[in-house]
């Protein structure tokens, strides 16, 4: 299980590694390994579409159990399929680089970390979420 405490651990060190590199303002999002918000913190500055972002990039991983990476990729190889989803889940999913699975030591689902506000088609929004869930104790899972 996903705890609050974790997700909060995600978010700030997510936040931390933002401010090293010094990207624009991020809204980063942790959701539990049924898409259900756990934490979420949008900093001053990001604008009021960031969060709704980000929550698409991680309830989307968890949805497919797939990085959004892994996500982007398909959807420029089907993007038909992946309109559909869309519509079918009601806009909540995103496939858009910027999210990663959360799993603990033994491999096992928790939620995923997603993140928008940075540039680089999502890059830098994944490098943050990485070194959140790293930080925090937790395996990331940005796999293609």
């Amino acid at each position: 299980m996903l705890t609050l405490q974790q997700a909060n651990a995600i978010i700030e060190n997510a936040l931390s590694k933002a401010h090293d590199l010094k990207v624009r303002p991020l809204a980063v999002v942790v959701v539990d390994g049924a898409g259900n918000i756990v934490a979420a913190q949008r900093e001053d500055g990001a604008t009021m579409f960031q969060f709704d972002v980000a929550l698409g990039k991680a309830w989307g991983a968890v949805a497919m159990r797939a990085s959004s990476r892994a996500l982007a990729n398909r959807a420029r190889t089907n993007p038909n399929f992946f309109l559909t989803l869309a519509a079918t889940a009601k806009g909540k999913l995103l496939p858009q680089t910027g999210a990663v699975l959360i799993r603990d030591d033994a491999g096992s689902m928790l939620g995923a970390a997603g993140a928008s506000g940075g540039g680089h088609a999502g890059d830098e929004d994944e490098a943050c979420c990485i070194y959140g869930v790293e930080q925090a104790g937790l395996q990331p899972d940005a796999s293609e």
